[in-house]
């Protein structure tokens, strides 16, 4: 199969959309604690409105396996998953911090790390593959997790769901996201977003979970 190209991103394999995982009775239950963390909010603050994040801002992630490239010295070209601790391990300089950073921006890294023992300093960082969990709960059709093997959007994610039911407010979609140590929530008008009003698209990450509230009549 052709690797599909997502600007300097190269994802192998099939896209997963559409997909999606039921984990029984622990994920009915995660659904009802992650009801209570949106509606129980700190006293006072209300949640954060949706900020856009390109899919050129994809970051890196445990698990992401991804090939580093040489053109001046192929014979060091490699490819690696980044580990748990977020690292990856180059012959020269031993491990490397990969997890948080762009892919423009490990390039960068390893040629500063790596250039004193390199002729040519040109290095070429791609990622082979990438998938990472995403919760959905509330009022979608199959409430659980989705594997994401693209940068994917709240609304993309609601789809991959089975997409919403008739009770479902869409005005006020949450998006609950562990940030610095801490529990952030940020309000995603997706019903602006299908009918036009908005341009605007919200990129998931890794581990964040997604809440489709119900109207309340």
């Amino acid at each position: 199969m052709m690797p599909k190209r997502f600007g300097k991103i190269i994802f192998r394999g099939p896209v997963l959309a559409g997909s999606w995982r039921l984990c029984g009775a622990s994920l009915v239950a995660a659904g009802a604690v992650l009801a209570a963390v949106v509606g129980c909010g700190t006293p006072g603050s209300p949640p954060l409105q949706a900020s856009t994040e390109h899919p050129e801002e994809f970051r890196l992630h445990e698990g992401d396996e991804v090939r580093i490239s040489f053109p001046g010295a192929p014979s060091l070209d490699t490819t690696q998953h980044i580990r748990a601790d977020g690292k990856i391990t180059l012959a020269l300089i031993g491990d490397v911090q990969a997890a948080g950073l762009r892919p423009a921006e490990l390039e960068k890294k390893v040629a500063e790390l790596c250039g004193p023992q390199l002729v040519s300093k040109q290095v070429s960082v791609s990622v082979i593959s990438s998938a990472f969990p995403i919760y959905v709960s509330g009022a979608v059709l199959h409430p659980g997790k989705v594997m994401a093997d693209r940068p994917i959007t709240v609304l993309q994610a609601i789809m991959d769901a089975g997409g919403f039911n008739d009770s479902a407010n869409l005005k006020a979609v949450v998006v609950v996201r562990q940030e610095g140590g801490k529990t952030r929530n940020y309000t995603v008008n997706v019903q602006a977003i299908l009918t036009g009003k908005s341009n605007a698209s919200f990129y998931l990450k890794p581990s964040d979970s997604v809440y489709v509230p119900e109207h309340w009549y």
